[in-house]
């Protein structure tokens, strides 16, 4: 199985490459060149295994670089139970007769990154092996919150790579910022990025089109590669959560096989829904793809109207790892929806970075529609929704997860759909605690580690060690660029001129 451009079909490399590389040099986004399908007898045999033998499975079914003995080595790894729960990897949790919560938060960051970002380090290393490449590779993070902590955590002081993250200054949980900032490990770098993180992710993708500068950092015995879900790597590994998601559903007796359920996913760059279309595509029975945004809807209104048009106010709000407006990932469907028509696909791209709109035809628009729904909900209604939950069910959604979840109730009572639901739950309450304590009732009195007591208190529940024990981690990094001088950060961090 090769793996092809976005924007140019004809461009094709091993998984392997498209790994090391991150990005095609055209600016475009890799997938395979067909996807692999799984068989009712298969996801049968997945329902009596455990979660490192579902990931396997599914990985090497898309890593054909890898046998799956390697596979099998980097997920036991990557999941071992002194980083997650040994009894559940990713747990599934029954809120109400049709919906269950697919936690996803019980990694060493307390996200759902943390399912990639343990498993990249692996195949990012391994694949540089595979293809020959001796240059140390250097790993080009923009972050809206939980990436950049989860990638740092993954790749620091892990031999023959180097890691800088740029977060937005001022965008994130100030939980979120300390998790970055006071990160230790000698080859990892961080910036705050003046503006939004779309502004980030730009500078970013500038970077990673710059021709000029790849070749100068070849010489000097470096090459860049992206721990952001743009990376195939990055995005394979939570195919699996879906399918084990799944199979937990049949063990439990809340589906029977063969059955469908339905999936909603918070999301603001569109990386985690598209792993569970993925997942539907490969096979795995599912209805709709429900995608909740924040008050930053931009991917609601594509969904509903076929337009996307980032020319809109940007908001900041409580649920920040939403808050964006170019949603990368979107990219991959869009190709697919245009039946792998690249020049198509690249006549919309072209309209977005030059009008910062698109609008696609009625075709594509039918074909979107007949799979996803959408909907949003701004920190109002995210706030009442984490109140709501927690007096009914005693269950504490994170900001995040109570967006989904009010999604999913909106779209329940529209639609009258009683289809067996996941919501993904991404992020642990405790990272928000500022905004989770308020919804419940209780009103914030203390500092940022004097909120983790507060909710602990409140709900009984436990603060995770990751984010208590962030109280005697001194910061590391304090360094607020512009965007337009990315570049000449990252130079200067690696000693480049």
């Amino acid at each position: 199985m090769n793996y092809i451009s976005t924007r140019d079909s004809g461009y094709a490399v091993s998984s392997a490459q498209a790994i090391v590389a991150g990005l095609a040099p055209d600016g475009g986004l890799f997938l395979p060149e067909t996807l692999p399908e799984y068989t009712a007898g298969e996801l049968e045999t997945l329902t009596k295994s455990g979660y490192t033998a579902r990931a396997t499975s599914i990985l090497s079914r898309f890593l054909p670089d890898f046998t799956r003995e390697e596979l099998h080595q980097y997920v036991c790894r990557a999941y071992a139970p002194e980083k997650f729960p040994p009894k559940a990897v990713a747990p599934v949790v029954p809120l109400d007769e049709n919906a269950s919560i697919l936690e996803l938060f019980h990694g060493p960051t307390c996200a759902f990154k943390d399912f990639a970002l343990q498993l990249l380090p692996f195949l990012l290393t391994a694949s540089l092996q595979k293809t020959g490449e001796d240059k140390t590779v250097v790993i080009l993070v923009a972050t809206s919150g939980d990436t950049g902590k989860a990638a740092l955590e993954g790749f620091a002081d892990v031999e023959g790579t180097k890691i800088c993250v740029f977060y937005p200054d001022g965008g994130t949980s100030n939980i979120q910022r300390l998790q970055m900032t006071t990160q230790q490990g000698n080859n990892v770098m961080v910036f705050a990025a003046k503006g939004n993180f779309d502004d980030a992710q730009n500078g970013v993708k500038r970077i990673f089109t710059d021709q000029d500068f790849a070749s100068l950092l070849a010489e000097k015995g470096f090459v860049l590669s992206s721990a952001n879900s743009i990376n195939w790597g990055r995005l394979v590994p939570q195919v699996a959560y879906y399918f084990s998601a799944y199979c937990d559903l049949v063990n439990a007796g809340r589906i029977k096989l063969g059955d469908k359920i339905n999936v909603v996913v918070p999301t603001g760059n569109f990386g985690n829904i598209l792993a569970a279309y993925f997942a539907k595509h490969c096979g795995l029975p599912v209805g709709k793809l429900i995608c909740a945004s924040n008050k930053n809807n931009v991917l609601t209104d594509f969904i509903t109207t076929g337009t996307y048009d980032r020319n809109r106010d940007f908001y900041v709000t409580s649920s920040p790892s939403m808050d964006i407006l170019i949603s990368s990932n979107l990219e991959r469907l869009l190709y697919l929806l245009c039946d792998r028509d690249d020049g198509k696909l690249k006549g919309y791209m072209n309209e977005l970075s030059a009008t910062g709109k698109y609008t696609v035809d009625k075709t594509i628009l039918e074909k979107l529609q007949s799979e996803f729904a959408a909907g949003c909900a701004d920190d109002k209604q995210t706030a009442e929704t984490i109140a709501s939950v927690y007096e009914k069910t005693h269950y504490l959604c994170d900001t995040h997860t109570a967006v989904a979840v009010k999604v999913y109730q909106d779209y329940a009572a529209k639609t009258g759909d009683t289809t067996p639901t996941v919501i993904a739950s991404t992020a642990s309450p405790f990272k928000f605690a500022g905004s989770v304590l308020p919804a419940i009732g209780k009103a914030p009195s203390g500092g940022d580690f004097e909120l983790l007591r507060e909710l602990s208190e409140a709900t009984g529940l436990q603060a995770p060690a990751a984010l208590a024990g962030l109280r005697d981690r001194k910061e590391r990094f304090t360094d607020v660029v512009e965007p337009a001088k990315m570049k000449d950060a990252v130079a200067a961090w690696l000693g480049v001129k």
